[in-house]
């Protein structure tokens, strides 16, 4: 098959470039390297194969002779309102219209990567796809009505559109800004780690391969709304003593205000997706820190 994956030098994009090129697809990787973190990473992540510098914001996206498109790019984090939106409705709401009109163009499927961000504080927990979504920042904002556009562009146009809601990914070359990789750099560099809230919160991880799996397996069938998500619930402190544990020393913490917009719980009912198309979470939340742990030693080895 011939794929096309947007966001493919991101932390799950290199991931599922990399799964396809191994299942023997031909896939042509787009990234824009935007300066929202150190573009070098972008750069490490995608040493295995070649990417097109190219941001569908603004540059036309040819689909024409694909099989599909998996759209992950967009602008992540959980910045507050006021000047970050704009960022927000460029990278997340523009970019995502302009690949829902090359593909509905084209006659293409489309994979959307979007979030439990929508949710806001969910009504419900574990969350399923039918909760009402009133989304609490900018990010969750600028999600929801990306999927909205798509939902159009399918009433009208006949676009073929799957939508995944991704709830909270962990593993190697995960962004610098998320908790994971921030708690793994701040212990293997002796840095101080900025702890927003009290650290209580819950999160319903999963490891980055499942999530992969999860994402190639909506292309192959399926259709609406799947959460994405759910393998085990553990709290950020919980999470903390895992990496102490396999660092052999405690991380400096230094308290912080909660951000605002985070949700205080997020995890995901995935029983759709395990119904309509057999997908389950299959690494176990200490072996996936493991190896994030491994990945993160490394880049400090490297001088990160």
């Amino acid at each position: 098959m011939r794929y096309i994956v947007t966001g493919a030098a991101g932390f799950i994009g290199s991931h599922l470039s990399e799964a396809l090129l191994a299942e023997g697809h031909e896939v042509r990787a787009i990234d824009s390297f935007s300066d929202f973190y150190d573009p070098t990473l972008k750069e490490a992540n995608t040493a295995a194969f070649p990417v097109e510098r190219l941001d569908v914001a603004d540059e036309p996206l040819d689909a024409r002779g694909f099989d599909g498109i998996f759209h992950l790019a967009g602008q992540g984090g959980a910045r507050g309102f006021g000047d970050s939106l704009s960022a927000y409705l460029r990278l997340n709401v523009l970019a995502a219209h302009r690949v829902f009109e090359a593909a509905a163009s084209a006659g293409v499927r489309v994979v959307f990567a979007s979030s439990s961000s929508v949710y806001g504080d969910a009504e419900a927990y574990p969350t399923p796809e039918s909760t009402v979504t009133a989304p609490l920042s900018p990010y969750g904002v600028s999600k929801l009505a990306a999927e909205h556009i798509g939902h159009a562009y399918a009433r009208a146009f006949g676009l073929d559109l799957v939508v995944l809601r991704y709830f909270s990914v962990f593993g190697p070359r995960q962004r610098p800004d998320m908790a994971f990789a921030r708690v793994a750099l701040a212990l293997t560099l002796h840095r101080v780690f900025d702890l927003y809230g009290s650290g209580r919160q819950t999160r319903g991880w999963t490891y980055v391969s499942d999530v992969v799996a999860a994402t190639v397996a909506a292309m192959a069938g399926g259709s609406g709304i799947y959460n994405v998500g759910g393998a085990v619930e553990v709290s950020l402190r919980e999470v903390i003593e895992h990496f102490e544990r396999l660092a052999g020393r405690p991380l400096q913490v230094r308290e912080r205000p909660a951000a605002v917009g985070e949700q205080p719980r997020s995890n995901a009912d995935t029983s759709r997706i395990r119904a309509e198309l057999g997908w389950s979470p299959q690494v176990e939340l200490a072996d996936g820190i493991e190896a994030q742990w491994g990945w993160a030693s490394e880049l400090a080895g490297r001088g990160a």
